[in-house]
């Protein structure tokens, strides 16, 4: 089967978030199956910020048995990511199905459209709740922006065979849109292999000897970063826990210098590191080396960061809204929190600190999740099982 992904972003830009993974691994596991798969994207490189588009990066490249092919970025509006010759390149390959991952963006209707002229199935993957997220309403501009995507975001549904959606609750936002047949439940899953293992020691490499909390994520204020910071200042004021220091892992999504500045009026940037654009294999080190990691998302569709925690064993603190509690179970492999609450992040964060056999038990019961259910190669199995069923109807 001759498989086309298409996503706003590719390796390297690894800081681009979720759905770059969610497409590698899937393109990864699918190609180990015998199929030709190739992901079209952007030749976004994540070099310096969102705007690093590098004419250097190869056109076509080999990797773990699936092609990337990448086209130049002329026009950028946001994340809305405009390359023209992602058009040409899906008209020249013509693949058996074409299956775009992340609806909002310029390549997904690209798809949609290859699709519509040359009778191709189309598979449609979102992870970006359509008209949910906070930014939808954050200003004029935004809300103007997001409305203008309106069309093409029915256009795309229209087009597609099968929409798959990671939960119930992402079911029910589409399910405002189109029939319910066209929707299908599959999890999300990761890597479990590459992740499992520290590559190196993260506390020896960067000199931390402190107990460590990690936020990993992009510098915005979606991410809840500022309810974060306000819970580990009061932390910081508690003699009991001054072995304890938050480390910060991310890329500027706008949130950078106000993040900055809040850190140093609440006089607590000594007992705060940031690592910006870290490299994945630093992820993956911060991981094991955390003694567990709090994500006070305000909003998230079905977030892949506690599943990668989770395969090192580590347990996650976040919030209980959107699409987290089908993620992170509360009093399973975490703690849940109410949005906008620094103080009950703060009750998190000091009931698991004074408590390892909890801890390792949240730790544990994560891992055993994600090794039996939620990993890239189950994703991809059903995945698979979705391109047959188009197909055969087709």
């Amino acid at each position: 089967m001759k498989i086309a992904l298409t996503c706003p972003a590719s390796f390297p830009a690894t800081q681009f978030g979720g759905i770059l993974f969610l497409c590698v691994d899937i393109a990864r596991e699918i190609s180990k199956r015998s199929h030709n798969v190739t992901i079209y994207t952007t030749d976004l490189d994540f070099a310096d910020n969102t705007n690093s588009f590098n004419r250097k990066l190869p056109r076509v490249e080999s990797q773990d048995g699936f092609v990337i092919k990448r086209s130049h970025v002329y026009l950028k509006v946001k994340l809305f990511f405009v390359n023209p010759g992602l058009y040409l390149q899906l008209k020249n390959d013509l693949p058996d199905i074409i299956h775009v991952v992340g609806i909002r963006s310029f390549q997904a209707l690209v798809g949609a459209l290859i699709s519509k002229l040359h009778s191709i199935p189309l598979v449609v993957t979102d992870q970006g709740g359509l008209f949910t997220h906070p930014d939808f309403n954050s200003s004029k501009l935004n809300s103007f922006l997001y409305r203008l995507q309106g069309p093409f975001i029915k256009l795309i549904i229209k087009q597609a065979k099968k929409i798959i959606v990671a939960n119930e609750y992402e079911q029910m936002i589409f399910s405002k849109y189109c029939d319910e047949s066209k929707l299908q439940i599959i999890k999300n899953g990761i890597n479990f292999e590459q992740i499992r293992v520290s590559p190196f020691d993260f506390k020896q490499k960067y000199k931390i000897s402190e107990r460590m909390i990690l936020f990993l994520g992009r510098f915005n204020k979606v991410k809840g970063i500022d309810l974060l910071l306000d819970a580990f200042s009061s932390i910081c004021a508690l003699e009991e826990f001054d072995d304890v220091t938050l480390v910060i892992l991310g890329a500027d999504f706008g949130y950078e210098k106000e993040m900055i500045k809040k850190i140093n009026k609440l006089r607590i940037q000594n007992r705060i590191k940031i690592f910006q654009k870290p490299p994945r294999q630093d992820v993956i080190a911060a991981y094991h080396a955390c003694e567990f990691a709090v994500l006070p998302s305000r909003w998230e569709m079905s977030p892949l960061t506690p599943l990668e925690l989770f395969t090192c064993k580590k347990p996650v603190i976040s919030t209980n809204v959107y699409g987290i509690p089908y993620v992170v179970i509360n009093e399973k492999n975490g703690l849940l929190v109410s949005p906008e609450n620094p103080n009950e992040i703060k009750g998190a964060i000091i009931k698991l600190l004074n408590d390892k056999n909890l801890r390792n038990q949240f730790g544990l019961e994560g891992f055993m999740m994600v090794q039996n259910e939620l990993n890239s190669k189950t994703m991809a199995e059903n995945v698979l099982k979705i391109y047959f069923s188009v197909l055969k109807d087709k």
